[in-house]
């Protein structure tokens, strides 16, 4: 069976590195970007994939960007539901219209791509979807209630369709990055940054690469009886 992957968010950071080992894997990976168009043709180019553009949040570009993988590549086998934003800040000072947007995008977005993909893996008996969810998700974090509300809601979405999709041959699992090196920690200054690695038991921040490896896995043969999991990647900050 063809190894086919779609990684949301496949451009950057986390993603950029689950796409690389994924094709190291043999995967042939679509690399979903949303506004890093040469980030995500490079990326394809490097890994012999393609790029494929659209916003998780509308239904309609997640159709479009099914339909061109299936034209050019064929039918997903391996969900990446990966793309995300962040935002910090007080929850009273959160508006309408940023909550809405975080919650399109962390959680409806890959409910629209999940939509999409288990059709095709309910027929063939077989799939994998891995989110990627956050620590935050699990204990929530001060400032950051609407990211914490999406990723709890992606590792609640995980547990619920591994149930759902077991008698299917599916597994679905998340993994559960903590402090890692992205874009998402510039906000933070050097003492902030310090602050965290020393909350973090390992003593340090984690790579991107850290996180890709733990999906590498859940999407190996080595992890054929292993769903409804929340792998965390957090150098022991949550426990």
């Amino acid at each position: 069976m063809k190894k086919l992957a779609l990684v949301t968010g496949g451009s950057r950071g986390i993603g950029r590195e689950i796409c690389r080992l994924l094709a190291r894997d043999g995967w042939t990976v679509a690399v979903n970007y949303n506004t890093s168009e040469a980030a995500a043709l490079e990326l394809a180019a490097e890994t012999g994939g393609i790029a494929v553009g659209g916003n998780v949040a509308s239904p309609a570009d997640v159709e479009a960007m099914f339909k061109k993988i299936a034209s050019e590549l064929g039918e997903v086998s391996l969900l990446v539901n990966n793309a995300g934003i962040g935002e910090y800040g007080l929850f009273t000072d959160l508006s309408y219209e940023r909550w809405n947007e975080l919650l399109s995008v962390n959680l409806g977005g890959a409910f629209n791509c999940c939509k999409a993909a288990i059709p095709a893996m309910v027929r063939k008996k077989s799939g994998c979807i891995i989110n990627i969810a956050s620590m935050w998700g699990e204990v929530g974090a001060s400032c950051e209630a609407a990211y914490s509300v999406t990723k709890a809601g992606l590792i609640g979405m995980t547990k619920a369709l591994a149930k759902e999709l077991g008698p299917s041959g599916i597994r679905v699992n998340a993994v559960s990055p903590g402090c890692i090196e992205t874009e998402m920690m510039a906000r933070f200054s050097p003492a902030e940054r310090e602050a965290l690695a020393e909350e973090t038991p390992l003593g340090m921040i984690g790579q991107p690469s850290d996180a890709a490896e733990a999906v590498r896995f859940l999407a190996s043969d080595a992890a054929r009886f292993i769903t409804g999991q929340i792998l965390g990647v957090n150098g022991g900050f949550v426990i």
